[in-house]
């Protein structure tokens, strides 16, 4: 495609909103938001009521002369995001796919309002407020990675695990749901990953049809239920104290569950949901790339261009306080994997080990095989998630 400033181009179907510090553009078509400053939004309207280039570039170096306007890069970029329809009334092939629907439209938004109101969150955030007490007054309530082992063989432990784990997880991806939902938004559940963790993810990408002030809701949402469940699990050990060592056991693999998601919520160098609620609360989108941009930066062997030609005029002092944030949560991250999660996996190995060599015909043999099995199975899912992220690249 060879583009000239007297070409007239056609957009297709888009929605332009204003958001904190620019524009969100949907693509109607694919379902796909860009963000754009004032003058990308200038352009698109200019050439939306039948401009050539040229006439648009000569009026946008008028009116914004400290910027650098070049109408025919703009264009180029339009065309590859699959923006374009038509050149100067000549139809072209849009290479955007159309976004898969999305689903959960059966729950009615009355169902989502109920839990997530202004009352609703007065209550989520006095829960966390007691869960802080309660931790702090009763140490031996804290997590501890022994926690996770319940019963002397450790299959039973893996499915005690998965089968809290799986009942968590579905309840915070419900609370979600349900946020989308109480703003009548679609939604859909995928497996994804975060480094080494296989997770479920509730697809919010329609989240950008809301103005700024009301995503924080639906990001937040998750962790509400999580407090939830938290003060469920604490306040149940306060209560039956004296009750079965197993039902006990059980609470505390919750709260030891729960106060993990918590706390890897908070490594907000990955795209987690407090991630989300600090780009959007900053208005500076993106921030996990230019933060790795602005982190090369810094080291001198790697040749990589200025974080100013990634990032929107005013944002690199956000980029660079989140790239603090950033390196801050890869050290917490060791120290989780430090803690709890390399100490409960060889725990675990220690306890399933001499399994093998007592033969098949012996309990412990067996618990050593599912226990692996469960292992491998963990990886596939793992590699299934980074194939298709890969894929979808």
């Amino acid at each position: 495609m060879k583009l000239t400033l007297n070409n007239t181009l056609s957009l297709v179907p888009i929605e332009i909103r204003k958001d904190k510090r620019n524009f969100i553009v949907e693509d109607k078509i694919s379902g796909e938001f860009f963000e754009m400053p004032e003058i990308c939004i200038e352009a698109i309207r200019m050439i939306n009521n039948g401009k050539p280039l040229g006439e648009i570039e000569l009026h946008l170096k008028k009116k914004y002369p400290n910027d650098e306007v070049n109408l025919i890069d703009f264009a180029e970029q339009l065309f590859e995001l699959a923006l374009i329809a038509e050149i100067d009334g000549s139809k072209i092939e849009v290479k955007g796919e159309k976004k898969e629907k999305l689903g959960f439209l059966w729950i009615s938004p009355k169902i989502g309002k109920f839990f997530f109101n202004k009352f609703a969150f007065l209550i989520y955030l006095t829960l966390l407020l007691v869960n802080v007490v309660i931790l702090l007054s009763h140490p031996s309530l804290f997590p501890h990675y022994k926690d996770l082992f319940v019963f002397d063989l450790m299959i039973l432990n893996i499915l005690t695990w998965l089968g809290i784990t799986t009942v968590l997880v579905l309840i915070h991806e419900l609370g979600h749901i349900l946020a989308m939902r109480a703003q009548n938004l679609p939604t859909k559940l995928e497996v994804g990953h975060r480094l080494i963790l296989v997770v479920l993810e509730t697809d919010m990408s329609t989240v950008w049809k809301l103005p700024a002030k009301k995503r924080n809701v639906l990001f937040l949402a998750g962790l509400c239920f999580d407090t939830l469940i938290l003060s469920i699990a604490l306040i149940s050990q306060l209560i039956f104290a004296n009750g079965s060592e197993i039902f006990l056991g059980i609470m505390s693999v919750m709260v030891l569950d729960t106060f993990l998601r918590i706390v890897y919520q908070c490594f907000i160098y990955m795209k987690t949901d407090l991630y989300y609620v600090f780009e959007n609360v900053t208005g500076c989108y993106n921030l996990m790339e230019n933060a790795q941009q602005a982190i090369k930066e810094k080291i001198s062997f790697l040749k990589v261009s200025s974080i100013k030609e990634v990032t929107f005029d005013g944002e690199r002092r956000i980029v660079i306080l989140y790239s603090v944030f950033y390196s801050i949560g890869v050290a917490l991250t060791v120290s989780l994997y430090t803690f709890f999660y390399v100490p409960q996996v060889l725990f675990a190995w220690e306890k399933v080990l001499p399994g093998f060599s007592k033969g098949p015909t012996s309990l412990p043999f067996w618990d050593a095989i599912l226990f692996t099995l469960q292992i491998l199975i963990g990886l596939l899912l793992l590699l299934y998630s980074w194939r298709k992220k890969y894929t979808q690249n």
